[in-house]
C-alpha cells in the first residue's frame, strides 16, 4: 500500500490563521520529507450555507492549488479527491488535467465522481438529474482529447467535430482516473471506464446524506472490493487501484493513537484489496501539521512499502 495525504479540509475556512508565515509550497515539501506518496485536494466550488453548518467544508480549486504543490515538490503524486465531472464541460476538465499532468511531469491521478450536493450543482448551472450519465460521457470524451489528435467523436452527449487540444498529458493514454463512490454506478464506473476506485467508510447515518450505500466495516469493504476486481478480472482487465480513508480516522485527534491503530489493521486493508490509505490529518496549524505528519509517516512510511 501507499500513503496519500488529503489536505485538511477544515484549514480552508481559515487559512490565513493556519498557515501563518508558511504557504502552500511548504505544505507539499512536508508532505513529501514525511514519506507520503502523494498529495489530494477534495473539490467544492460554491457549497450552501446549510451544508456548511452541517458539517460541510470549503475547498481550494484542486488544479490551481495541485499546481502549486506540485510546482515544490519532485516525486510526490498529486491527486483531485475527488473532482466533479458534471460541473464543467470535460473538453474543460481535460485541459486542465493535461496542464497539470504535464507540467508535474506525468503526476496527476485524476479522481473524479458523480456528485451528490444538488444545490452546489443548482449554483453552478450544472444538471444535477444527469450528473451520472454526464460522468459516463465525460470519461471518453476526455481520453479522446488526451490523444492530442483533432477529435472527430458523434457521441450525443458531448459531439466534437475538428478539434485538438494541446498539450497532450504526459503520462501516455492521460492521468489514471480513479471512481470516487460506493453506489452500483460507481463500482460500474470503475470497472469499465477506469484506473482506480475511492470507495468511502460511511455509517448507515452518513450514507443517508451521500444517498450511496453505507460501507460500515473492513468486512464490507473487502467484499465490496472482491467484487469490483472479479468483475475486472471477467473482463481481461487490470486489477483497480483502490483507495481508503481507514475507519481510525475517528482517532486522528490523536495522531499517535491513530498510527498505531491503523498499523495494528494494516494487515486487514491490505486483505482487503486496499493499495493506497488515504489520510486527512486535523491539524489545527501548519506548525501542527508539519508534527502530525511527520509522527504519521515515521510510524506508516516503512510499513507501507
Amino acid at each position: 500500500m501507499r500513503l496519500n495525504l488529503m489536505f485538511p479540509m477544515r484549514a480552508v475556512k481559515h487559512y490565513d490563521r493556519w498557515i501563518a508565515d508558511g504557504d502552500l509550497a511548504e505544505v507539499g515539501r512536508l508532505v513529501e520529507e514525511a514519506g507520503f506518496d502523494a498529495v489530494s485536494m477534495s473539490e467544492h466550488p460554491i457549497p450552501d450555507d446549510a451544508w456548511l453548518g452541517n458539517g460541510g467544508h470549503h475547498a481550494f480549486d484542486p488544479f490551481v492549488s495541485l499546481s502549486f504543490l506540485a510546482a515544490a515538490t519532485t516525486r510526490l503524486r498529486v491527486m483531485t479527491y475527488v473532482a466533479v465531472a458534471g460541473y464543467r464541460s470535460p473538453y474543460l476538465l481535460a485541459k486542465s488535467a493535461a496542464s497539470l499532468d504535464r507540467l508535474s511531469g506525468g503526476r496527476l491521478t485524476l479522481g473524479v465522481a458523480a456528485g451528490y450536493l444538488k444545490t452546489e450543482f443548482a449554483a453552478l448551472g450544472a444538471d444535477f438529474t444527469q450528473r451520472g450519465r454526464l460522468l459516463d460521457a465525460a470519461i471518453p470524451a476526455m481520453r479522446a482529447v488526451w490523444t492530442g489528435r483533432s477529435v472527430d467523436r458523434d457521441d450525443p452527449t458531448f459531439p466534437l467535430h475538428g478539434h485538438t487540444s494541446l498539450p497532450t498529458p504526459a503520462q501516455a493514454g492521460g492521468p489514471p482516473i480513479w471512481i470516487g463512490g460506493n453506489s452500483n454506478a460507481a463500482r460500474r464506473r470503475a470497472v469499465t471506464l477506469a484506473d482506480g476506485w475511492m470507495p468511502m467508510g460511511q455509517s448507515v447515518e452518513v450514507a443517508k446524506i451521500t444517498k450511496t450505500p453505507p460501507m460500515a466495516d473492513v468486512a464490507a469493504l473487502a467484499e465490496a472490493v472482491r467484487g469490483v476486481q472479479d468483475r475486472r478480472a471477467e473482463a481481461g482487465a487490470a486489477p483497480l487501484d483502490v483507495s481508503f480513508v481507514p475507519y481510525e480516522a475517528e482517532l486522528l485527534p490523536d495522531v499517535d493513537a491513530f498510527a498505531r491503530a491503523v498499523a495494528a489493521s494494516y494487515r486487514a486493508y491490505e486483505d482487503a484489496g486496499v493499495t493506497w490509505i488515504t489520510i486527512e490529518p486535523t491539524s489545527r496549524s501548519l506548525a501542527a501539521f508539519r508534527e502530525d505528519i511527520e509522527r504519521i509517516g515515521t510510524a506508516l512510511a516503512a510499513l507501507v512499502r
